[in-house]
């Protein structure tokens, strides 16, 4: 890690209540974005989602992307967004890996406000409890592969790439507060395990990317942008925390191994996403179905894959060099213009546009009305650039952001409501990740 690099972003939040999140200027309005992200979640990933990009915008001192996130800070929720709202919205169970989202039929996704569950564990003995049955449940209950791999799914074993932003992300944080260096070593592990089943052999342009499910329920072979995004950002997480925690140096030999393999990981995630065929400046939704009808650009995976550039440039700036940064940039400036159709990608109330269905992977019409996940990775997005610029990674923009009067807009949100409604009965609807 360097000493250059890194400081910088310790720098931008040195006060919690004068902290600016947006000092830069987006190209699109980035506030009202944030506030639909905050205003759109209803399932367990995606408060986990936006608790994430909340605590990256707002507090990056706390997140494991700060200069020195452990120990894991004991602050009052009422000081950091991402904690109020993660109390706010986890419905805590007498379960075991749904301890988080009691009943959740997905055994990864209630891990996505994990993190958030330790930090309000220092105050809190409830959370602090819940935290410590969702990993010994995800450890010790979940059904696991024929290679170890553990399950995204509580009934059957599946694994997802989403997985890879819920649950290691996680365990890895859990590790650290704990000083319990086997848990590290398993979290990773675990990274290399879902990669082995998951990647994709193939000699094409894409090559490295990985598969979205393999699993008897919901078996999707196709590589789709959003599941690599997953699977590429939360590596960057877990590679962040064993970088930083303190448990990881009693073994230094392990800890470089760890981090040059997860760098290596997620290197070739973004080598195949940047190399795919892509629509209208945006990575499509299937990289594989070119001309076909899954085949669409879509902001979700691409501004998630941007973010995870971003990370990159500052944690590895020798791997990660200059075209990574110009190809995050390139997503982030297409986001700030019109489609081919002369349509904002952006629209006035935030709603960014088009991306995936969030229920329905496999819907062929690009939804528009509002993903919660998708306006999360936006934020993740922008945070991330923010904090590269901080860092004297990427290059200072022109013109200033709009300031901090974040939580002041509002949108209308009925119609977003209705469609979301609507894509729940979905055939391919989203619940099989998140709900019974």
């Amino acid at each position: 890690m360097t000493s250059k690099i890194l400081p910088a972003i310790g720098l931008i939040s040195a006060a919690l209540n004068n902290f600016n999140p947006y000092p830069y200027d987006a190209g699109f309005d980035i506030e009202k974005v944030t506030q639909l992200a905050v205003d759109l979640p209803s399932h367990s990933w995606e408060f986990g989602a936006t608790a994430e990009a909340l605590i990256e915008l707002e507090n990056p001192q706390f997140s494991v992307f700060g200069v020195a996130p452990f120990p894991v800070a004991n602050v009052s929720r009422t000081k950091v967004r991402a904690l109020d709202y993660v109390a706010n919205n986890v419905r805590l169970g007498g379960g075991r890996y749904d301890a988080l989202d009691r009943g959740n039929g997905a055994a990864g996704d209630p891990a996505s406000m994990g993190v958030f569950a330790v930090m309000l564990g220092k105050r809190d003995e409830g959370f602090a409890n819940a935290a410590r049955q969702t990993a010994q449940g995800l450890l010790e209950d979940v059904p696991r592969m024929p290679n170890g791999a553990i399950s995204h799914r509580s009934a059957v074993a599946e694994v997802w790439a989403d997985f890879m932003y819920m649950v290691p992300p996680f365990l890895a944080y859990y590790a650290a507060d704990q000083e319990d260096l086997g848990l590290l070593r398993e979290t990773v592990r675990q990274c290399r395990l879902y990669r082995e089943n998951l990647q994709l052999e193939t000699d094409e342009p894409y090559k490295g990317v990985w598969r979205h499910i393999i699993g008897p329920q919901a078996q999707d072979t196709g590589l789709w942008s959003s599941g690599n995004a997953w699977a590429a950002g939360g590596m960057a997480r877990v590679l962040a925390t064993v970088m930083k925690a303190p448990v990881a140096a009693t073994n230094t030999t392990w800890q470089q191994g760890a981090i040059t393999q997860l760098t290596g990981y997620i290197k070739e995630i973004l080598d195949g996403a940047m190399a795919s065929s892509h629509d209208g400046g945006l990575l499509r939704n299937y990289y594989q179905d070119v001309g076909g009808p899954h085949g669409f650009g879509e902001i979700s995976g691409s501004s998630l894959l941007a973010a995870t550039a971003y990370r990159m440039a500052v944690l590895q700036p020798s791997v990660f060099g200059q075209r990574y940064i110009t190809w995050a940039e390139g997503i982030r400036r297409t986001l700030g213009r019109d489609d081919r159709n002369g349509n904002p990608h952006v629209t006035r109330t935030g709603v960014v546009t088009p991306a995936v269905n969030p229920l329905g992977w496999l819907d062929t019409r690009p939804f528009t009305t509002g993903s919660p996940e998708g306006q999360a990775f936006v934020v993740l997005m922008y945070a991330a650039y923010r904090d590269c610029v901080y860092s004297a990674v990427c290059s200072r923009p022109q013109t200033e952001g709009s300031g901090s009067n974040f939580g002041s807009t509002s949108a209308n949100n009925s119609t977003v409501g209705s469609r979301r409604m609507v894509k729940r009965n979905h055939a391919h609807r989203r619940a099989p990740h998140g709900t019974n």
